[in-house]
């Protein structure tokens, strides 16, 4: 029985990266790769602590070791607003203008603005070269940075790259100058990992945190003064996701979109939730919305 596993990868041939790439990345993130998706994104926003003037910030507010697992989730779910609905519909200007009103409530840099950005374009695609079920097309990178492009607009950014090859070149040159060590990215990294590994059950959460310890390059370990994993810890973490994609590589495509709001890490609202009442409230945002 044929699968026909290239449905996705058809219509995305049919598409325009360099006009229809919300379209390209919803068909990746929410059809084609929505678990490599998410971990990776969750990778790419915690690569940013190990630049100081982000982590000790993120340390400063508190969010992110009182209340991690809400700052965990608000932040996907605001993400997913977007994707889910769009840059133009009245949820995805909800999720945008809630991110402005949260990074506008502190002073930080347009330079560190634009590495998160870059993060959030060029993780994803290593990762999936590494770890996806097939190989990412020139398309896919090219829509990725367009769509990143554009959310980077809405928010202000100045100066993005205008392709992929600039956001990688960008991350790597911002990552040799700026990664080091210090405590409120250290102690942001630590309530993270805690909370990841809580998501399993009691008895594998050491396991986890070696296994995630194991997928962190050197100079991100070593800016977090971790220890490196032993060699047997970083081959059997390998070679467990990519049996993973081999399996996944055989499955028929998905049918229906599998969004972040789904999934259970991110259900922390029974009651359900608006995409205005996400994220963090400081003083100075809650004075300009009353306003």
């Amino acid at each position: 029985m044929r699968i026909d596993r290239d449905r996705w990868q058809r219509r995305i041939r049919e598409l325009d990266p360099a006009v229809e790439f919300a379209e390209i990345y919803r068909i990746m993130a929410a059809y084609e790769f929505p678990w490599d998706m998410t971990q990776s994104l969750g990778l790419a926003l915690y690569r940013t602590y190990a630049v100081p003037s982000i982590g000790e910030l993120l340390s400063t507010t508190g969010e992110f070791e009182q209340r991690t697992h809400k700052r965990y989730a608000d932040t996907g779910l605001i993400l997913d607003a977007v994707l889910a609905h769009g840059f133009a519909h009245p949820t995805g200007r909800s999720a945008v203008r809630r991110m402005n009103q949260m990074h506008g409530a502190y002073a930080i840099s347009n330079d560190d603005m634009r590495y998160v950005l870059s993060t959030f374009v060029v993780i994803p695609m290593r990762w999936l070269d590494r770890f996806g079920w097939r190989p990412m097309s020139e398309a896919e990178r090219v829509a990725s940075a367009n769509y990143y492009r554009e959310l980077g607009r809405h928010m202000n950014i100045k100066d993005s790259p205008v392709t992929y090859q600039g956001f990688a070149a960008l991350l790597d040159a911002y990552e040799r100058e700026h990664f080091a060590y210090s405590p409120g990215g250290r102690a942001v990294s630590d309530a993270t990992l805690a909370l990841l590994a809580g998501f399993y059950p009691s008895p594998l959460r050491p396991l986890l945190r070696h296994v995630t310890l194991a997928l962190l390059d050197p100079p991100l370990r070593r800016a977090f003064a971790y220890p490196e994993p032993d060699r047997a810890t970083r081959r059997l973490t390998v070679a467990g996701l990519r049996a993973r994609a081999a399996v996944e590589r055989r499955l028929p495509p998905r049918r229906r979109p599998r969004y972040v709001h789904e999934l259970r890490q991110f259900a922390i609202y029974p009651e359900g939730y608006s995409v205005d009442e996400l994220g963090t409230f400081p003083v100075s945002s809650r004075s300009a919305s009353a306003g």
